[in-house]
């Protein structure tokens, strides 16, 4: 498709929008259609914002009839693509040496899930579920001092699992696991493969620079047995001893040589408690595990490349066969803090509100949006098993959320900082019914009261408007009425109604709120700043955690819902 098909795509998008809302659109929600229809060009949204921007300008000089006429000839505009199955190139190789498929997430509990944990537990889940194979949650959580664990952590993960519709199969917490740990490393003594080493970190790190092995490396079994069991019962302090496994000295990183795998940690566990004292660093429980659980398939980062490297020592010295690695690439979102050491460090500082704050990527902070977990899946299963780093674009995910709530959507009259209308006239209704959707039927309708007195209608319309109005002008109240303004100034307005009729209205469509009925209304922003304003009653009926479309102002979902009071948080437009 070139550019001018391209064109003639926005500009008929532009007036199905402007049709439905009273001969206005905008740019940011005709290339939300767009992407819906078109996500070959989401990657190129940008460059093409200004030819969208000069589209809706010349659809929005139009007349509502005209532009009516125009979306009769041009018919329905093409349908949103669905999404196609799962990439073809989502595949695992066969692992060689161990049959069939059981892959593991294992997050260490220190703070919430992210959109970059997303990424190895959606893939882990969709080959466990496409090859008949098992998922298991394993919880990496033996570093009580240097990576402490969350107690409510625990559940948050499982909380983000569920919600992502991922399949558990085993749940592991490795905290639970000591004594094995300790078994095995019983066991590579015995077979020279690991060594307890005495030396300060200061004088190893010489040694490892220098490719010469330390004075405790020749040690016999029995006496590395003996110093281990001193480990266990107290006699060093963290620091005075470390459990190395044996590997090439030689060896080009150096950090493979000679790893350590156990150290003293006496710090107290949130779940165990201060009844170990000896803790497994992240390789050794991390080899352990994998060999007892059955491991075929492990996706991991680019940055777990040495720590493969560091691993393989473990399975060789034991003779266990070795899992198949996946590397995947990193997972960025555009404008939003994925690091989780950055989000805990921020919220101790202040800078966040909470984990759902909707500055971070927190699956918590995207749920809270509205971002239905189907998109998350989709997007992610979309990046196939590249180890290349992915930026996922918020335009990109919104327009895949928007295409899959729009048609199940209610829509509500929100009226951001409002300032009062008075319409003086005859006015023949006591209230008005509109549709909570404009094609979806099945929506049903709602009734607004207008509680006319003495021929004159109180209502709240955006501020935003009446700042650029002026005195003779003609507006419509969407849904309503025309008027014509007679006086303009910073706090109200009053305008002389003119007719019902539709096709009479000639310029700005606005909404509207009865001011004796409308409900106070917080929105919540992507920036964490709180639009103010005030909502028709109707929406005080929907419930918490509804997804609703405020006319004008975008999708939101809701998290506080009374009769005097209303908050929510903004999704997108």
């Amino acid at each position: 498709m070139g550019s001018a098909e391209i064109e003639e795509l926005i500009k008929h998008l532009a007036l199905e929008n402007a049709c439905r809302f009273g001969g206005k659109t905008s740019p940011g929600v005709v290339a939300g259609h767009l992407i819906a229809r078109r996500p070959d060009i989401a990657s190129t949204i940008k460059e093409l914002m200004p030819m969208i921007s000069s589209v809706c300008d010349r659809v929005n000089s139009m007349k509502l009839e005209d532009i009516r006429r125009e979306v009769q000839r041009l018919g329905a505009a093409p349908p949103v693509m669905t999404r196609r199955g799962p990439p073809p190139e989502l595949e695992l190789p066969l692992n060689p040496q161990i049959p069939g498929h059981v892959l593991r997430f294992a997050p260490n509990p220190d703070g919430p899930l992210t959109l970059g944990n997303a990424r190895p537990a959606l893939l882990c889940d969709y080959f466990a579920k496409r090859y008949g194979g098992k998922f298991i949650l394993r919880f990496e959580d033996t570093s009580p001092s240097v990576k402490p664990p969350l107690l409510e952590a625990y559940g948050w993960v499982i909380e983000d699992l569920s919600w992502l519709d991922i399949s558990v199969n085993e749940v592991y917490y490795q905290s639970d696991r000591l004594e094995l740990y300790y078994s095995r490393a019983s066991q590579l003594f015995e077979v020279e493969g690991a060594y307890v080493c005495l030396c300060s970190p200061e004088k190893f790190r010489t040694y490892v620079k220098e490719q010469r092995p330390c004075p405790h490396r020749g040690q016999s079994p029995e006496r590395n047995l003996e110093l281990w069991r001193g480990m266990l019962s107290g006699k060093f302090k963290a620091g005075e001893a470390v459990v190395r496994v044996k590997t090439d000295l030689s060896h080009p990183n150096p950090a493979v040589r000679d790893w350590p795998a156990l150290r003293v940690d006496e710090a107290p566990h949130p779940r165990v408690g201060s009844g170990y004292r000896v803790w497994p660093l992240y390789n050794w429980s991390a080899a352990v595990d994998d060999h007892e659980m059955g491991v075929t398939h492990i996706i991991r980062a680019k940055e777990h490349l040495t720590n493969e490297i560091r691993q393989s020592y473990a399975f060789n010295h034991f003779g266990w066969k070795i899992p198949t690695a996946v590397t995947i690439g990193r997972v960025k979102l555009e404008g939003s803090v994925l690091s989780k050491s950055k989000i805990m460090a921020g919220l101790r500082e202040g800078t966040y509100s909470g984990m759902a704050d909707p500055r971070v990527g927190t699956l918590k902070s995207l749920r809270r949006r509205g971002i239905l977990p189907e998109v998350i899946r989709e997007a992610i299963l979309d990046m196939g098993i590249k180890p290349i780093e992915a930026t996922i674009k918020w335009d990109n995910l919104c327009a895949s959320n928007r295409a899959k709530v729009d048609r199940t959507t209610k829509r509500f009259f929100f009226v951001p900082s409002p300032s009062l209308l008075i319409v003086k006239g005859t006015l023949h209704a006591e209230s008005v019914t509109l549709p909570n959707h404009p094609d979806n039927k099945e929506l049903g309708e709602r009734k607004l009261a207008l509680h006319p007195t003495q021929n004159e209608l109180r209502l709240l319309i955006p501020s935003a408007d009446l700042s650029s109005a002026s005195e003779d002008q003609v507006i419509r109240l969407m849904g309503l009425s025309n008027v014509r303004l007679t006086h303009v100034d910073r706090s109200k307005a009053v305008a002389e109604y003119l007719s019902s009729a539709v096709t009479e209205a000639r310029a700005n469509v606005i909404q509207w709120v009865p001011e004796g009925s409308a409900v106070p209304t917080s929105v919540l922003m992507p920036d964490a700043i709180e639009v103010d304003g005030s909502s028709e009653i109707n929406l005080a009926s929907e419930k918490v955690g509804a997804f609703v479309q405020l006319i004008r102002f975008g999708f939101v979902k809701l998290e506080e819902v009374q009769q005097d009071t209303i908050s929510a948080v903004f999704a997108h437009r």
